[in-house]
């Protein structure tokens, strides 16, 4: 039975709702084709996302300001065009395939089991991707957010602090109001300890055979679902 007083549902993203891995490791397949490139594009996609947690601690280490996760990922895909040997490729081009995280699909179960949670509960997006991307990917795969939430609303990267409480503070609930819906334990240890509810959603293929952590929930959360369609079942919303 879900607790009455959870007014909003509040979403990881990456991982969670939208399967990354596979849909960046098509898009860098995609791009060495049109550039007539032949690299190990599915090293290279964990790799872009392997440069994502050091970008964004120079951030919440205060080794830089805030800047958004366009930028960070643009940064990081410069790198790896280094490392690669990837030259002559036109910023029109560079910058499309930088775009790639706006074009993220969801998981099969996602946008059915996110829309009959909607019924019941505000959903919004509490991403560490700027707000851009948030809405981008939402028209691409029709992800239904009544609200996009997250680092760039908070000027701060989860797992600190002020990105769960901001944005729990933008829809004027307290934090006992709020649930993070997460396939990352990590990720609701940092929520929990905000004072938010949690839901554990299973992934164990986000990372594909080079995934080491959240097979299964590590703790008693307030919610463990194997899909988002579970996760609705058991918050008892309707079909």
């Amino acid at each position: 039975m879900s607790n009455p007083a959870v007014m909003a549902l509040l979403f990881d993203v990456f991982g969670t709702v939208v399967d990354w891995r596979g849909s960046i490791t098509a898009e860098v397949k995609a791009f060495g084709q049109r550039h007539g490139l032949e690299r190990d594009w599915e090293a290279f996609a964990q790799d872009w996302r392997a440069l994502y947690q050091p970008a964004m601690e120079e951030v919440r280490s205060a080794q830089r300001g805030f800047v958004k996760l366009d930028v960070l990922h643009r940064e990081n895909l410069d790198k790896l065009f280094v490392k690669y040997d990837i030259v002559g490729i036109s910023e029109e081009d560079t910058d499309h395939l930088n775009r790639a995280w706006h074009r993220l699909t969801p998981w099969a179960d996602t946008v059915p089991g996110m829309n009959r949670l909607r019924r019941r509960f505000i959903l919004a997006s509490m991403s560490n991707g700027n707000i851009a991307l948030m809405v981008n990917m939402a028209r691409y795969s029709a992800l239904p957010w009544d609200a996009i939430l997250g680092a760039e609303v908070a000027r701060a990267y989860k797992p600190m602090p002020e990105s769960y409480l901001r944005s729990c503070e933008a829809l004027s609930l307290p934090p006992e109001q709020c649930m993070l819906v997460a396939a990352h334990n990590s990720d609701l240890e940092a929520a929990r300890a905000c004072g938010l509810r949690t839901a554990y959603v299973n992934r164990p293929t986000e990372y594909g055979p080079l995934q080491t952590v959240d097979f299964n929930a590590t703790s008693d959360w307030d919610f463990i679902a194997d899909s988002m369609i579970d996760l609705a079942d058991k918050m008892e919303c309707p079909l």
